[in-house]
């Protein structure tokens, strides 16, 4: 049979494979082909440009590759081309000649580049669907020419520029330009007058300005106005809206002041009205809205406005519509009361207000509520009984008020619960899981609950995040949460008092992004079964009693981002044999506080990426470590936190974001040179080696950390000139390179000079401002050198002395009152001078009598660095002591290093040095 007259072939989703066939070109009569749904998984043949008769090109969802032939275009007879929702298929477009193509669709594939101004030849299109492509550049003026159109979707583009005209597009009635880069104001008030067929309009998500044209809202056929996150600065009132069809107005996230547009109220047929996050002020009555019988969306959220929900009459014909009422944000001081019998509530935002007091339990009948977030209020109780919660209770958030008395009963069912922040004192329920059939969430974090860690929330197999951080929670960690991970994504139990090692329970499933378990008493050694957490971005075992060595068994998770193991009692080299790194997204890394030893591995920060990288820092400070565990109507993320010390202070980050990084190595016992590796680190923000024993010089490619702005490189051994490029770090605001061999000039420039005093101290031979230590003309460092090896003054004070020492000591030892008198007179000189530097001189007959004093405790639960100093009797070194609050006794840091000219008997000491 021959197929040479056949025209149209139409074989949608009839389980097609393979190749499209570039036999099918020799039909020459062919005028249409549809094959939508298949799966080809090919290119589109460029032999289909030799169809002449092709009128209907339809590959819709075919699982297309390569780049669409452009020649297609150019056949006079097509008049429909849909190869939409093929995400592999390239395409640009070429000049067009006129045409008879009426629809266009190429939306959901990877086509991309500029629009063509010829487009405004293909007189006759009525279509066009251009939505998440990849094309740029200016919408040509040229689309004014086309008359016919009907259907207009550009959406999620990267299209700039200002708006075009639609003045001849009569017979427009969707329009869809959302979520691309579009800017400048909209022409005029009048400027969509023409449209009066125009059904639907949405333009948010871009960068427009200016007014919102009142011509909008008289349009007789117009049923949607989207207009949210841009930069509209108002709202002109507009009058004769009364017949308006309009059912959806969001005109949130922009700019919008002055007082509540009372034109609203005219609009009698709203269903959906979104007016929050703008900055619209004054008082608004909510019954002035009640007139709109038709409201089932209603957000006031997040202006300057108070809205008054006071009503007389709790008629539940009051909003009988109403299932979705945001108010967050609103100045609200009591709970909306005509909301007492509304049957229809599904959804209640009262969070970042004053309401205060107990929470009715009328609330917790309303049959069909679904969330309810009355968060960030003054809140101290919850009216009971609470035995009747909705059945359909998905999110309830409660975080952040003043609740407090036991833990209340969790309703069954509910994906999202959220005590966090408030006064709950109880401990946690025994049988907590049992309610938690399908919770996805629960967070019960910065309350004073205590007790232990229930078996049963291993019950809850659906839990994605799990946070019981900053509470008293005692005991161990159950054994079967850490091998519940194969859902679970987030564990944080930091700040507790939990005790024992980490269960070694990781499942070969491990899917924790995160692990916090910072600021506990835990011990035993790093699991060995964590290392099948290959997903893992944030690890924090900082503040523990962890003995192990460095944890090269995460060496193979290269999603690590936040690695903190602080303070602990880990030993040995860090880095790991046989490999060079794989953390490429490392951005913060803390060791500080450990007793780590060796020289720092160069190799092992090769592949640290993250730190090296300083290019799209544009979209990196959009962008926070965070965890989507729950997509329920849009998503919701956990963000994540670290403590870090920036600017020598220690800080919570609540929500880190990509760009952040830091490295703290400090109070080791690191030695040799600083690795030159780490001098490459040019988006690095905070670096801290100090209070180990680094040698060598600060080398000049310092300079190539840029974004540098805290550096903290005091109490090591180095030495060598301060480097001039250290001048040049323009974003540097702490700097500390105190008590190192350090000398010659301090570097002139403005930002070195700003710098204390302190942050150059202990080093003898470094002078000029900031020190008082001029420097003379002929400095360098080998006439400093020079003096330190022949200093005449020193020798010539030092023969004087011996000279009358040979004469006066003789008679000394001779003379009994003589010597007492004279070592009296030399302890009533040193405790003078000693009290000048806040510090005190202890005779060495009042030796004996401190025999039995009690030492203070060293291990002090309090969270990161504060140390309780033992006692300390005998001699001291400077740099290592203070005065304890009697002012009697010396303090001694038992982990510092005196130097030798300052030797402290009866005391040990590591290789730290300590600046007080």
């Amino acid at each position: 049979m021959s197929l040479h007259d056949l025209q149209e072939v139409r074989m949608s989703e009839c389980n097609l494979s393979g190749p499209l066939d570039p036999s099918l070109a020799t039909l020459e009569n062919l005028s249409v082909l549809v094959l939508n749904g298949n799966n080809f998984s090919s290119r589109v043949p460029e032999a289909f440009s030799h169809l002449k008769s092709l009128s209907i090109l339809s590959l819709f969802y075919c699982q297309l590759t390569g780049t669409f032939p452009q020649k297609i275009f150019n056949i006079g007879t097509l008049s429909v081309v849909d190869v939409s929702f093929n995400k592999n298929l390239q395409g640009f477009f070429p000049d067009f000649p006129p045409g008879s193509l009426q629809t266009l669709r190429v939306g959901n594939t990877s086509f991309s580049g500029a629009l063509p101004n010829s487009i405004g030849n293909m007189r006759n299109l009525t279509e066009l669907d251009f939505s998440y492509c990849r094309f740029n550049g200016t919408l040509p003026n040229s689309l004014s020419n086309l008359t016919e159109l009907s259907y207009l979707d550009l959406s999620y583009n990267n299209f700039t520029g200002p708006l075009p005209s639609f003045d001849m597009a009569k017979k427009l009635t969707y329009l869809d330009l959302s979520n691309n880069g579009l800017s400048g104001a909209v022409p005029s008030s009048s400027h969509f007058e023409g449209q009066k067929n125009l059904v639907s309009i949405d333009l948010g998500y871009n960068s427009i300005t200016g007014s919102i044209p009142s011509s909008l809202f008289t349009l007789p056929q117009l049923q949607k106005i989207m207009l949210s996150h841009n930069q509209f600065g108002r709202l002109v009132e507009f009058t004769n809206a009364s017949s308006s069809q309009l059912n959806v107005l969001d005109l949130s996230s922009n700019n919008l002041s002055g007082s509540f547009p009372t034109s609203i109220y005219q609009l009698s047929r709203l269903s959906i009205l979104i007016l929050s996050s703008n900055k619209l002020n004054g008082t608004m009555h909510l019954n002035k809205l009640s007139g709109i019988r038709n409201l089932t969306t209603l957000d006031l959220s997040y202006n300057t406005l108070s809205v008054d929900v006071n009503v007389t009459n709790a008629d539940p014909s009051y909003f009988p519509s109403i299932n979705n009422l945001r108010l967050a944000s609103c100045n609200l001081k009591t709970f909306p009361g005509f909301l007492r019998n509304h049957s229809r509530i599904a959804s209640l935002d009262l969070s970042d207000n004053h309401i205060q007091g107990k929470v009715p339990n009328w609330i917790w009948k309303l049959q069909n509520l679904e969330r309810l977030n009355i968060s960030h209020n003054l809140l101290t109780r919850l009216e009971g009984p609470l035995q009747n919660f909705s059945s359909r209770l998905f999110v309830l958030d409660l975080h952040h008020n003043k609740l407090q008395g036991p833990i209340p009963g969790f309703p069954e069912n509910t994906f999202y619960l959220d005590f966090s922040s408030n006064k709950f004192n109880s401990v946690i329920p025994q049988d907590i899981g049992n309610y938690l059939a399908f919770t996805f969430f629960l967070s019960l974090s910065d309350n004073t609950l205590n007790g232990s860690i229930p078996d049963s929330l291993c019950n809850a197999s659906y839990l994605q995040v799990l946070d019981l951080s900053n509470n008293n929670i005692s005991g161990t960690i159950p054994a079967c949460l850490m091998a519940m991970n194969e859902n679970l994504g987030v564990l944080n139990l930091r700040k507790n008092n939990l005790m024992g090692p980490v269960p070694d329970m990781f499942s070969a499933a491990c899917s924790l992004r995160t692990l916090n378990l910072h600021n506990n008493k835990l011990d035993g050694k790093i699991p060995k079964s964590l290392s099948n957490c290959t997903s893992l971005e944030v690890l924090d075992l900082g503040n523990n009693k962890i003995m192990d060595v460095f944890p090269c068994l995460l060496k193979n998770i290269s999603t690590l981002r936040v690695l903190v193991l602080r303070k602990n009692n880990l030993y040995g080299h860090i880095g790991c044999p046989k490999t060079n790194g794989t953390w490429h997204m490392l951005q913060i890394v803390d060791l500080a506080i450990n007793n780590f030893t060796g020289k720092l591995p160069g190799n092992c920060f090769t592949r640290w990426e993250a730190m090296m990288s300083d290019e799209n820092q544009g979209e990196s400070k959009v962008k926070h470590i965070q965890y989507q565990f729950l997509q329920y109507g849009s998503p919701i993320y956990y963000h994540d936190s670290v403590t870090v010390t920036i600017k020598g202070q220690r800080m919570d980050l609540i929500n880190i974001l990509t760009l952040f990084t830091s490295i703290d190595f400090s109070s080791n016992n690191f030695e040799g040179e600083i690795p030159k590796e780490l001098f490459d680190f040019k988006a690095l923000y905070t670096l801290n080696l100090s209070n180990n024993a680094f040698s060598g010089k600060i080398p000049q490619s310092i300079r190539n950390l840029k974004d540098l702005e805290c550096l903290d490189l005091s109490n090591n051994s180095l030495e060598g000139n301060i480097p001039t490029e250290l001048a040049t770090l323009s974003f540097l605001s702490v700097l500390n390179l105190s008590f190192n061999h350090l000398f010659g000039k301090i570097p002139t420039g403005t930002q070195i000079q700003s710098f204390p005093e302190t942050s150059f101290i202990g080093n003898k031979g470094l002078c000029g401002p900031p020190l008082t230590t001029n420097c003379s003309a002929n400095t360098s460092p080998e006439t400093t050198e020079s003096a330190k090896d022949f200093d005449w003054q020193f020798i010539v004070t030092g023969v004087g002395f011996g000279v009358g020492a040979g004469v006066f000591l003789p008679t000394l030892m001779i003379w009994e009152r003589g010597r007492k008198w004279s070592n009296d007179t030399i302890d009533n000189f040193l405790l003078r001078v000693f009290s000048l530097f806040g510090l005190a001189y202890i005779p060495i007959e009042d030796d004996q009598g401190d025999d039995d004093a009690e030492e203070m405790d060293g291990d002090s639960s309090e969270e990161e660095d504060v140390w309780n100093y033992p006692s300390f009797r005998g001699r001291y070194c400077v740099f290592c002591s203070k005065l304890d609050t009697s002012m009697k006794r010396v303090i001694h840091d038992p982990s510092c290093t005196c130097y030798p000219s300052s030797s402290a008997s009866n005391s040990t000491h590591s290789s730290k040095s300590y600046s007080p």
